[in-house]
């Protein structure tokens, strides 16, 4: 069974570390959309990829903690 995404949730993207803090912007069937502080909008294909969600509360700390 897929994961199931909601807009506005915050990921990582275990693969790649530098893209930094996502946050879904859609999902549909198996496709997420995630806008990524340093790679921008990606379309990740859940199937292939394992996003790891982040609570609001992690993501704010290492978005500050990496600026």
């Amino acid at each position: 069974m897929l994961a199931q995404f909601s807009p506005g949730q915050y990921v990582r993207h275990p693969q790649e570390p530098n893209w930094g803090i996502g946050q879904v912007q859609s999902s549909v069937a198996d496709r997420v959309t995630v806008n990524f502080e340093n790679a921008g909008k990606q379309l990740i294909i859940v199937g292939m990829v394992e996003l790891i969600v982040l609570s609001a509360e992690e993501a704010h700390k290492e978005q500050n903690r990496t600026r």
